[in-house]
């Protein structure tokens, strides 16, 4: 009998602890990484030539909204094409559970704009067997996974439960009785696996209320009362155990930064500040920020952004757009019936108050959007114009040009919205920064206009390779063994004896993200965009091949890592 199921033979190993990379072997045994080193011809049933190729840790992906993707989707893509092996899901509050059987339709509804997720394939992919959250993970553990996936317990549909919807959406402070019950159900979550909570606290309106429910209201944890959070952390004091996930816009706030350190205090547990995001038209904010992560680590308070640091950029049409949510008049003219949309956006009587509220998110200033897929014959001829530019030629402001186009055209008209990170000495600044994490990928969320999933790939590429920011031994830490210490993985992000053996064996120099596609693969006729990768000749989740040369194998071996553990 063979001493190992596979060995990895001859690769380039870096580990993932920031130790220098040696050439060696990898034996796997029963999914774990039984030996490293110089290993025997002969002694595994099965053996993967390394040679030349770089062996790394499984990327870990913090911030996803798979869960509802993957109980269609096992390989929960983009994630897994990209390199990564394990991803969070609940992210930002968000998630099915718990939820009553009378108010799921509401559930899914409310997804379909704070995270753009088709409708029409929720109520079709979800199996929808569970009420309470520890049903949920029964479920999640059930499903064919080809990723290991971490559960947050989302704290808006939390507050629901407890609260009622009305009173959760209008952010009523709880009764003492309604803070017991809350926090009992965390408690009863975390038993059944869950590693921490998560909630998005943007404001109810105004510049940091860009992700927003169906109709345009806040959601119940951006209206939840400080006091809620403190009685939520304190639940991780009392067992020293699991970390948030908290969502603002930028973090570029003084009381928003003193609370995120009041919460890390009274929990003595770790924050994930997200997002660290650099505007290429006002820096200061992520240097403030930068700056204020610093002063934590130097007090000792356990506060780590994750930074948005892939360039992907929103191609969107007005059919489902929903990140202009900033501004009330956008949000108002925005949401509502595909006719209504219509008529909101075509009506000259908010055309005004539309041109003097540009949105201020993360698409940067809107002038520079770009008309990427104009339909009629016509408006062929402003193929790849900016808004101002098209502008310029037509003698109109540049709101009245995307608009009017848009409406003509049905609102099928497609647009591109340059992200941050246009600027590379920018992004440098967030790379620079060594507990800075990578990502944001948003996997299973905006599926119609953002393929943030590739970050992996675009980090190796175009960070490593191509402007040598960081050296191979920095990045798969960044990228592999960070996220997961912080994040409560356990024996997870680096090959070291005993270590699960998720990992990833790729090209480096022939490594590439793909071109933008629209694949119609989604439950319910539902397309959405996809960036493949070239150049991973193998991907392993808990040592036996999801990925070879770039494609699926079929094969299903992810776990749901319950308190971060298989």
């Amino acid at each position: 009998m063979a001493r190992f199921d596979r060995v990895i033979r001859g690769g380039m190993i870096v580990d993932g602890s920031r130790l220098p990379r040696f050439r060696g072997d990898i034996g796997i045994k029963d999914g774990k990484i039984a030996e490293i080193g110089q290993i025997g011809a002969g002694e595994a049933d099965e053996t993967i030539d390394a040679g030349g190729l770089i062996v790394a840790p499984g990327f870990v992906d913090l911030h996803t909204h798979y869960d509802a993707q993957l109980f269609w989707d096992p390989y929960c893509t983009l994630s897994s094409w990209h390199g990564i092996t394990s991803v969070v899901i609940g992210n930002c509050g968000f998630g099915f559970a718990p939820v009553r059987p009378t108010e799921r339709d509401r559930a899914m509804l409310t997804m379909t704009r704070v995270e753009a997720i088709p409708m029409a394939s929720m109520k079709a992919g979800m199996p929808w067997n569970w009420v309470t959250f520890p049903d949920f993970l029964d479920s999640v553990e059930a499903a064919p996974k080809a990723v290991n996936i971490l559960p947050y317990m989302p704290i808006s549909p939390l507050l629901i439960w407890v609260m009622g919807f009305e009173a959760a959406k209008a952010g009523k402070l709880p009764t003492p009785e309604q803070h017991a019950e809350i926090r009992r159900l965390l408690h009863e979550a975390m038993d059944a696996g869950a590693c921490g909570w998560s909630a998005q606290r943007m404001l109810p309106t105004g510049p940091a209320a860009v992700q927003r429910d169906h109709d345009g209201s806040a959601m119940p944890t951006d209206v939840m009362h400080d006091e809620t959070c403190r009685e939520l952390a304190r639940v991780l004091a009392e067992r020293n155990d699991g970390f948030m996930q908290m969502l603002l816009v930028s973090g570029d706030n003084a009381h928003d930064q003193a609370f995120y350190e009041e919460v890390a205090t009274i929990s003595g547990r770790p924050v994930i500040m997200n997002v660290v995001q650099a505007f290429d038209h006002k820096p200061h904010i992520h240097r403030r920020v930068l700056d204020w992560l610093r002063s934590c680590r130097e007090r000792g308070i356990r506060v780590v952004g994750q930074g948005l640091t892939t360039d992907a950029g929103f191609t969107f049409t007005f059919e489902d757009w929903n990140l202009f949510d900033d501004s009330q008049v956008w949000c108002d003219a925005t949401t509502g019936t595909r006719e209504e949309r219509l008529a909101k956006l075509s009506d000259p009587a908010r055309r005004a108050a539309l041109r003097d509220n540009l949105p201020i998110t993360a698409t940067g200033p809107l002038p520079q959007i770009a008309i990427i897929g104009p339909k009629l014959d016509k408006n062929k001829k402003w193929l790849d114009y900016t808004l101002a530019h098209a502008g310029e030629k037509m003698g109109k402001h540049p709101v009245d040009v995307m608009l009017d186009m848009a409406v003509e055209e049905d609102l099928k008209t497609e647009f591109f919205a340059a992200p941050p990170n246009g600027r590379i000495d920018y992004l440098k600044e967030l790379v620079d920064d060594p507990y800075v994490l990578f990502g944001v990928s948003d996997g299973g969320a905006h599926t119609k206009f953002l393929t943030a999933g590739r970050y992996p790939t675009e980090t190796l590429c175009k960070v490593v390779r191509e402007h040598k920011m960081l050296s191979l031994e920095d990045v798969h830490w960044r990228l592999s063994a960070l996220p997961a210490e912080v994040a409560g993985f356990r024996g997870r992000g680096v090959l070291k004896k005993g270590a699960p053996a998720d990992i990833v064996i790729y090209d480096f120099d022939g490594l590439r993200v793909m071109p933008d596609e629209i694949v119609h693969d989604l439950p319910g006729g539902e397309w959405r965009r996809v960036q493949r990768a070239q150049g991973y000749k193998y991907v392993l989740v808990n040592g036996e091949v999801t990925i070879r040369n770039d494609r699926p194998t079929n094969t299903h071996s992810g776990r749901l890592l319950r308190h971060g553990g298989a």
